[in-house]
């Protein structure tokens, strides 16, 4: 009887590829990690590395590893259904402020948030007062008045109401006992009305209009004015409209796109009308002198355009610098100033890189204004001058890259400018520039400074209470709000706070300290 010969030895699989894979992509992400570029940027480069040296895997796998031919095929079969599982398993909703996908398991239902109208009794009358337009009275986020108590053990926020909202980035404008924002409604923009204290619907004004990204989300994104018992508010595609505040009833619309020569901004359409003197002023982004444009508040008709600055995402903001009453805007890649009553452009300074401009200015002095911004940009303040002639002229005073607000509001505290830096709370002195400090990472979220006590809501949808001085944050009190993301805008009037996210509002009494 023949032999058959010795067993075939087991194939070996030359592992050490795996370890040069693995080692190079963990040097390539502490490399892109260590570099001066933005945040966001720093993720996606991490993402593209983990993706390309999964394929290596794989191509090592297939081709070189030294497996059976039945090896190989079942780690490929393997791979494949670890990469497909959980596309099957999950959905992307969105994307969070450092532009990582947030995933949502596809058998989740979104189910209404609770409708609680005329909530929780409180104690003593309600605190009047009014936030008529995005950033409040003076358009800095700043509400005077007392400070809110932040012993929240003993005096903790009270809910007032709360119902399900559509989507969209807009926040509440409240004057004369009402709440109006900004929200999606089926194939409709709709601007909803509020009884402040209630919460009960008064009345809905639909525009046809839907926009809706991956990364930018869905929705009308800009926060409604209210001025002079009427409501001003810019959709996500560029539609103007005035309605009555008592009734909804439209009184006139226009259609920037249409209209003045504007396209769609890769975001869409974000920055809130400002109402200055009787002129509703929006930020177009139209070319050929149609940069920015004023209509008349009473019958709409077009006042004004004027400048080439581009398109971009901050609201107009008025300021006075060197006496000089003017409408700052951003554009592409600038920050214009513009008289209000003619559109005259005043003075123009190129600044940032191209990427979405969207924090509103800080005036830090008669003639000193702080300009921040994301994407690896950070803050530059500039001094504003102007001769007997007219003319202006712009001096940068300082760089920072220590303030890098992406589209969170930083506020002035005295001498220092208080705001996000790329998700973490950090405060740097206006006079160089230089970083106090850098605690607390809240994401991207919205705030409003009361008295000395900034409220911020984080982009988890977490309310914080904060005493910032120039030793720090100085955390007070938090409370969860929300339970997912929260972008947008915060108001406060009288002792209530309106907030709000992409699913649902809320409206909560502070206690005011006498």
């Amino acid at each position: 009887m023949e032999s058959s010969g010795p067993p075939a030895a087991p194939r070996r699989i030359h592992w050490w590829p795996v370890a040069v894979i693995v080692a190079t992509a963990t040097v390539a992400i502490a490399w892109e990690r260590s570099q001066d570029v933005p945040f966001q940027q720093k993720n996606l480069s991490a993402i593209g590395v983990v993706v390309g040296h999964a394929m290596a895997l794989l191509a090592w796998w297939i081709g070189a590893s030294g497996a059976t031919v039945r090896a190989r095929a079942l780690g490929t079969l393997a791979a494949a259904a670890v990469i497909a599982l959980p596309f099957g398993m999950f959905r992307i909703r969105g994307v969070s402020g450092d532009l990582l996908p947030v995933f949502e398991p596809r058998w989740h239902r979104i189910e209404g948030p609770r409708v609680v109208i005329g909530g929780e009794a409180t104690v003593g009358p309600a605190a009047d007062g009014e936030y008529a337009q995005f950033l409040g009275p003076e358009h800095t986020g700043v509400v005077p008045g007392p400070e809110p108590e932040t012993d929240w053990t003993a005096h903790p926020p009270r809910e007032l109401w709360r119902v399900p909202v559509g989507l969209g980035w807009s926040g509440f404008a409240v004057s004369g006992g009402r709440a109006v924002t900004h929200e999606q409604q089926g194939e409709e923009e709709a601007l909803t009305c509020r009884d402040a204290l209630s919460g009960k619907l008064l009345w809905s004004h639909g525009e046809p209009a839907h926009y809706a990204t991956t990364i930018a989300g869905e929705g009308p994104r800009a926060t409604p004015t209210i001025s002079g018992g009427r409501v001003y508010a810019l959709g996500s595609v560029g539609t103007l409209a005035c309605v009555e505040l008592a009734t909804g009833k439209p009184v006139w619309r226009h259609l920037l796109k249409d209209e003045l020569g504007a396209g769609v901004p890769a975001w869409g359409f974000s920055a809130s009308p400002l109402v200055d003197g009787g002129r509703v002023i929006v930020s177009v982004g139209g070319s050929e002198g149609r940069s920015v444009a004023a209509f008349d508040a009473a019958t709409g008709a077009l006042l004004w355009a004027a400048g080439d600055e581009g398109a971009s995402y901050g609201s107009p903001f008025p300021a006075v610098l060197d006496g000089v009453k003017q409408i700052l805007v951003y554009g592409g890649r600038s920050l214009a100033s513009h008289d209000a009553a003619s559109g005259k452009l005043l003075w123009k300074q190129p600044w940032g890189s191209g990427q979405p401009l969207i924090a509103v200015p800080v005036l830090a002095g008669p003639d000193r204004v702080m300009v921040s911004a994301g994407y690896g940009v950070g803050a530059e303040l500039f001094s504003a001058k102007h001769g007997a002639d007219g003319a202006w002229t712009i001096r940068s005073e300082w760089v920072s890259k220590k303030l890098k607000a992406k589209f969170a509001n930083p506020v002035r505290i005295g001498g220092m400018a208080v705001g996000l830096d790329d998700g973490i709370l950090a405060a740097i002195d206006l006079a160089d520039g230089k970083q106090l400090w850098k605690e607390g990472r809240l994401g991207h979220g919205q705030g409003v400074l009361r008295g000395g006590i900034l409220l911020m809501m984080s982009e988890s949808g977490e309310l914080v209470a904060m005493r910032p001085d120039a030793t720090g944050a100085h955390e007070l009190a938090r409370t969860k709000v929300f339970a997912g993301k929260t972008w947008n805008p915060v108001a406060m009037a009288g002792d209530r706070l309106y907030l709000r996210n992409d699913t649902e509002a809320a409206c909560l009494r502070l206690e005011i300290r006498k």
